[in-house]
């Protein structure tokens, strides 16, 4: 009996009974597709976060002050040895203009690239005509920033070092701020009145989009000293923006970075007083934990896989008793026991093959769909590995009937009721 005879027999005892076929292929094309749109999920989330992480800049340390002794926020990378602390809870050292200015050393920071100091404005409303708008973030800081942060202008222009120098009253609005305030109106040179203070508009943000609840457009950007003047006062800094000469040397700038800040604020143990953020160990340290997610997601999925198997074997196992007449008139004409076991372990492959390629479409339409919120993002490679995996719990599952009906003796087979 060639392979063709035992396709056509497969295929025949197949469609004998397509109600039978249709659930089992059913339980393989929910495993296939569980395992590829739980990846896809896992992978659209996983990009999604690194693209917010990225928005903020993937060479940039940022600083920020914090309570020494027990104290220190979490989420960030630890300056100075960041170790657990023990001692009393004080109020840590201010940020100062003088700190940023210590960290543009090129002798000290050769790896610093640019150095912004920020401060930023609470409950500032902005107003134009008859519109007004809180806005959740006004910085005042320096012209590095908007490279720091990747924070590009798509119209207008940014400020420059002449507007900080003059502490002129220009600012940069995000596009959240812009649709409050303006609508449609070009905002280019027209003046915003925040919180009783002209500002003029110079330039608008490229649209960045939300980062979980915080909206990345809802945001203003005007010269250091305009904001100290007319809004936060002469203060400490609220943080300082590190961008390093690249993405290898951020580490270095870290380390630069520490050695000076611990010089200037006498800290000579681990209870620093500032923490630094720093964003390319944050990316890898989010790229290991998503990644570890979306592989529990794929395992959690597979489970449904191994389900549609053992759904194969049963359906494979009442296909022999009901057939093993059949079985036995086959054998009595000369059929050899690797037809009859080839024939069954082709059915039990096809219905795999046919769920897992039915199990892909429907993933792959899936995936077109937001979930959650989270735009799923296929993975060729769990395509490829569903669909092997569903082939292979075919050849395996099957193989117990498929073994089961060759080793039937034609005699006892003939008189099967």
């Amino acid at each position: 009996m060639n392979q063709l005879e035992i396709l056509r027999f497969a295929l025949r005892g197949l469609l004998a009974n397509k109600m039978r076929s249709s659930l089992t292929t059913l339980g393989i094309l929910i495993g296939v597709a569980a395992v590829i749109m739980l990846v896809a999920v896992g992978e659209g989330s996983s990009q999604s976060i690194q693209r917010n992480i990225q928005r903020l800049g993937a060479n940039t340390l940022t600083i920020s002050p914090q309570f020494s002794g027990g104290g220190g926020g979490g989420g960030g990378v630890r300056a100075a040895g960041g170790g657990a602390n023990t001692g009393p809870r004080t109020q840590a050292r201010q940020l100062s203009l003088a700190d940023a200015k210590a960290l543009t050393d090129k002798t000290l920071a050769p790896s610093v690239r640019s150095v912004s100091p920020v401060v930023t404005a609470s409950s500032s409303t902005a107003a134009y005509g008859a519109a007004s708008h809180a806005i959740s973030q006004f910085v005042g800081t320096y012209p590095s920033y908007f490279e720091a942060v990747n924070k590009p202008v798509t119209k207008g222009t940014y400020f420059f070092n002449d507007d900080v120098l003059a502490a002129r009253k220009v600012v940069v609005l995000g596009q959240t701020v812009v649709e409050e305030l303006f609508g449609t109106v070009d905002p280019i040179g027209k003046q915003v009145s925040v919180s009783g203070v002209p500002f003029t508009v110079v330039g608008v943000l490229k649209e960045a989009g939300s980062t979980g609840m915080q909206d990345a457009d809802d945001v203003a950007i005007a010269p250091l000293p305009a904001v100290q003047q007319s809004l936060s006062g002469f203060g400490s800094l609220n943080s300082i923006v590190v961008q390093a000469s690249g993405a290898d040397t951020t580490t270095a700038a870290q380390a630069e970075v520490t050695a000076i800040l611990n010089q200037r604020h006498g800290i000579k143990n681990d209870n620093a007083d500032y923490r630094i953020l720093n964003q390319a160990t944050l990316q890898e340290t989010v790229s290991a934990a998503t990644g570890t997610f979306t592989v529990l997601l794929g395992a959690v999925a597979a489970i449904s896989l191994l389900v549609g198997g053992i759904g194969i074997t049963n359906i494979m196992l009442v296909t022999v008793t009901e057939r093993t007449r059949e079985i036995g008139i086959r054998k009595a004409i000369g059929a050899p026991r690797s037809a009859i076991l080839g024939q069954f372990l082709l059915e039990a492959t096809l219905l795999s093959l046919v769920g897992g390629l039915s199990g892909v479409l429907v993933a792959f339409i899936g995936t077109r769909f937001t979930v959650a919120g989270i735009e799923p993002v296929l993975v060729p490679s769990s395509v490829a590995l569903a669909l092997g995996v569903s082939v292979g719990i075919g050849l395996f599952f099957g193989s117990y009937p498929a073994n089961r009906a060759a080793k039937l003796r034609p005699i006892q087979a003939l008189r099967h009721e």
